[in-house]
């Protein structure tokens, strides 16, 4: 399976989110399935909560790096983080966030302010029309620990429109990727975002 154009994902969040893992188990399935990938890596203060941003491009690409205006598909694990994205939201463009928020050290220490969600839609302005919030972090503990909201949110990923990679194979790597321990719990997670973003379509 081949693609003319690459398919451009930008994942977002912050240190301890699972950022890196959940673009690692979907550059390694999307390779299981014969098509090429590239993929970048930006670290900030990941100890201490700071941004984690990881792009890959699917297909035809020498560069992993989202041109403005152009990713096909952002999933953001800290709402607050779409605020960065802005430059890369397209008209076309699918977001998947997670609406539990993970509030800074300067806001906990009053230097800050985190804004609610309605001041964030409201900033990102007429590039949200195709953005769906997510509960990941209770969709996450029904399915067995917090931990898997990352898994949860790739669940919703594999049920946008041109998704390019298998379901099958994504499960495959997440096994491939994930403690053995722990295979079952992400798998329910996985699953159980994969049907939140379907009821969501319907």
């Amino acid at each position: 399976m081949s693609y003319k154009k690459s398919y451009q994902i930008y994942i977002i969040g912050v240190g301890g989110q699972g950022t890196i893992k959940t673009a690692t188990i979907i550059g390694e399935a999307a390779m299981a399935q014969g098509l090429n990938v590239v993929m970048s890596e930006v670290h900030g203060m990941a100890q201490r909560g700071g941004t984690v941003v990881t792009e890959l491009k699917i297909g035809k690409g020498l560069s992993p790096l989202n041109e403005n205006y152009s990713a096909d598909l952002i999933l953001a694990f800290e709402p607050s983080e779409l605020l960065r994205t802005i430059t890369v939201i397209g008209k076309n463009t699918n977001i998947i966030a997670s609406c539990s928020a993970i509030i800074p050290f300067t806001v906990s220490l009053g230097i800050s302010k985190y804004p609610d969600i309605n001041q964030i839609i409201e900033r990102l302005g007429k590039k949200v029309n195709n953005l769906h919030l997510i509960d990941a972090e209770r969709i996450a503990k029904e399915a067995g620990n917090i931990i898997t909201a990352n898994i949860v949110i790739l669940g919703a990923a594999l049920a946008t429109p041109q998704f390019p990679v298998k379901k099958d194979l994504i499960i495959e790597s997440l096994k491939q990727n994930l403690p053995a321990r722990s295979i079952d719990m992400n798998i329910k997670a996985l699953e159980m975002g994969y049907q939140e973003y379907s009821n969501i379509l319907n």
